[in-house]
């Protein structure tokens, strides 16, 4: 049988272990890791593998020993409670293993885990699940979590008060962030947060999330939008001291005022413009970049953006002869004195 969406979830969560078996398959190699490691931490609790009640297979074992996945199913462990035969990155080649293993298969045996790639329709894997009255066949896709699935992670985690505005900026950076990296964030946020009984707010989520390639120029770019000339010199040396060069500092200007710009021009205001930015801008930064836009107005920001281009223009002249990093300061300057007229 099929499960998607929040039924496959709601599974991955709640398995039942009368249940003859489990396909989870993706492209992702990540996603599928995390389910599988959900639903059989589900299934045999905390210590199931100590207790020697996982059996795992790697595919290329059990295409050498089709007959180790039904051993694995039949074996009866030391301890009392449910088993688990996990198989190992799978392919159509160990089908007929799998499908002798799931048709021998009585109450009381091990569940059968398989974990796999892209599947296709024909794929004998799934069809083997799928067609299962008993076994239940997932398939994960390039989804980012549902607020659900976060709240469940967050709740595993240790971590069940948090503001509404903070969980809206965690699910903004779900779609950012890969899933293995969104679940580290959701435990260091929880682990931010231990022994503190106040909910998680936007503060702690920008605390906890990982830095992007663009936060290093973060500080100079928001010096210039609030018009603290008098700042750049010294931090534009540590940045080229740091190796960032003048075409590179120009294009990311170009892209904060560019969303300054759009956030400015938006009919229904400058929080509604941020709001519709895409990647989302959370946290402290996103009620940073509404202030500058609405410090700044649509007007100014179209000036600041004609000298943002014509300076990008310059630096990539064959004739320009004038040090590029002198340039880039220069603009950074006047676009400090712009915004303070």
């Amino acid at each position: 049988m099929k499960l998607t969406g929040r039924d496959a979830n709601r599974y991955f969560a709640k398995p039942d272990a009368s249940r003859t078996g489990l396909l989870i398959y993706s492209a992702d190699a990540m996603r599928v890791a995390l389910k599988r490691q959900e639903v059989i931490e589900a299934l045999l609790g905390p210590n199931g593998e100590e207790e020697m009640r996982l059996a795992r297979i790697p595919a290329g074992d059990l295409r050498k020993d089709p007959a180790m996945l039904l051993d694995a199913v039949k074996s009866i462990s030391f301890f009392p409670g449910p088993r688990v035969a996990f198989v190992e990155t799978a392919t159509d080649a160990v089908a007929p293993a799998i499908a002798n293993a799931l048709q021998d298969w009585a109450p009381g045996d091990a569940q059968v885990i398989v974990t796999a790639g892209q599947l296709k329709a024909t794929s004998k894997l799934r069809k083997l699940f799928e067609g299962h009255p008993n076994a239940y066949a997932v398939g994960l896709y390039d989804d980012p979590p549902t607020r659900e699935e976060i709240e469940a992670e967050l709740a595993r985690s240790g971590l069940t008060q948090v503001d509404p505005q903070a969980m809206t900026d965690l699910t903004n950076l779900s779609r950012e962030l890969s899933p293995g990296d969104f679940r580290q964030t959701l435990e260091k946020l929880a682990l931010y947060k231990l022994n503190d009984s106040s909910p998680a707010n936007s503060d702690d989520v920008a605390a906890c999330a990982p830095a992007t390639t663009e936060a290093a120029l973060d500080d100079i770019l928001n010096i210039v939008a609030e018009a603290r000339a008098g700042e750049i010199g010294p931090v534009l040396t540590k940045l080229q001291a740091q190796g960032v060069n003048a075409v590179s500092l120009c294009i990311n200007a170009t892209r904060h005022f560019r969303t300054l710009y759009a956030a400015a021009a938006d009919p229904g205001g400058a929080a509604q413009g941020v709001a519709r930015m895409r990647p989302p801008i959370y946290g402290p930064r996103r009620d940073r970049m509404i202030r500058q836009a609405q410090a700044w107005g649509a007007p100014k920001l179209e000036t600041a953006l004609t000298l943002l281009t014509d300076t990008d223009l310059q630096l990539r002249s064959a004739g320009q002869r004038a040090p590029a990093m002198a340039l880039v300061e220069r603009m950074l300057i006047r676009l400090a004195m712009l915004a303070k007229r």
